[in-house]
């Protein structure tokens, strides 16, 4: 990859929040009929490190029956207002009116949207009417990390064009109080909402400099994270293996990104990482022999937000930014697929 620009970057949160001692509450209350089950799961509430999250609807809203056309009803409503927030906050962060963004890069794999969220959010933000559209499905937890990768390959091969690559991700939306899955009350005690957005551009500016982006897709491991498509709505694929996965398999990964990027991992000053989970983070740090207190940025966004999806790791980055960006820094990211992508950006 050419020499990308990152101009600015922005984040934004729903107007909804819940402590996660009241999600515990309300979840033993929803999960009463199964409540075998729920005793079982109902330290990961405890154990999260997750003190509390930002959600699209009133606490309520979650306790009563919805099916598809409710979920992804609300979904659009709320997916275009965070969109826009967070569009118009990184556009006018970047010094730029909406009329200067030449394409925009869009990803969410939390509700169907056709047309897609950056069409529907055109008219309020301001795009032109010729403006580039690049929607993004299916990408997860790893959407941020692969998105904003997309933005700066188009940003790069059409130099003198900006990017706007926006990532918005409803996940409370598909917790579901129906099913017996473990896994969906894992999903309770983890999902909150955001978004984030960033502006860029080819050639070198201002906050810092993408200078190359990979994946690692990994065979025979489409169970491990995803979407089951139901009646009631989506539900969650989290496998047990996640974390012992990363385990195994990440320091190798990490290597083999590295050489593709041309560094050495002992050249990068920092990761940054999106923090899935607090055990997701403990399989990075023993994977990679960091120290303690390596990825405290990480798991300071967790305690604040919990798991968004795919803006996650983007407000990691934000906070980064703010204290200082290190020379060199990997942003990485877990998705469905099995995935790993990762995003090498240094300081300008």
């Amino acid at each position: 990859m050419q020499s990308c620009s990152l101009l600015s970057l922005a984040t934004a949160v729903p107007p909804f929040v819940v402590a996660q001692h009241e999600a515990k509450a309300r979840a033993r209350e929803a999960f009463g009929g199964k409540k075998a089950l729920f005793d079982r799961l109902s330290g990961v509430f405890d154990n999260a490190g997750i003190a509390k999250r930002h959600i699209v609807a009133p606490q309520d809203w979650y306790l009563a029956e919805h099916g598809w056309h409710d979920r992804n009803s609300l979904y659009l409503k709320a997916a275009e207002d965070l969109f826009v927030e967070a569009a118009r906050t990184a556009i006018e962060k970047a010094g730029m009116t909406p009329n200067q963004i030449d394409g925009v890069v869009a990803v969410s794999t939390t509700g169907i949207a056709t047309p897609s969220l950056e069409a529907r959010a055109a008219p309020r933000v301001g795009f032109r009417d010729d403006i580039r559209r690049v929607p993004l499905f299916g990408l997860g937890c790893a959407g941020g990390v692969n998105g904003l990768a997309t933005a700066a390959r188009m940003a790069t091969s059409e130099p003198g064009t900006n990017w706007l690559f926006v990532t918005v991700e409803t996940c409370s939306i598909s917790i579901r109080l129906d099913s017996a899955d473990p896994a969906a009350i894992v999903a309770t005690a983890l999902f909150g909402d955001g978004a984030a957005a960033a502006v860029v551009t080819s050639g070198e500016h201002s906050l810092a400099r993408i200078t190359g982006a990979s994946e690692k897709l990994f065979p025979d491991t489409l169970r491990i994270m995803g979407w089951d498509v139901e009646d009631p709505g989506l539900a969650v694929v989290f496998d047990r293996a996640i974390p012992p996965f990363i385990e195994q398999h990440l320091a190798k990964t990490v290597d083999e990104m590295c050489m593709k990027l041309g560094v050495d991992f002992e050249d990068i000053d920092r990761l940054c990482c999106h923090p899935g989970g607090v055990k997701v983070i403990d399989a990075i740090e023993t994977a990679l022999k960091l120290n303690q207190g390596e990825l405290n940025i990480e798991r300071e966004v967790l305690r604040d937000f919990g798991n968004m999806s795919a803006p996650t790791v983007l407000f990691v980055l934000e906070r980064l930014l703010a204290r200082g960006l290190p020379d060199r820094v990997l942003i990485t990211a877990f998705g469905p697929g099995f995935t790993c992508a990762g995003l090498m950006l240094e300081a300008a």
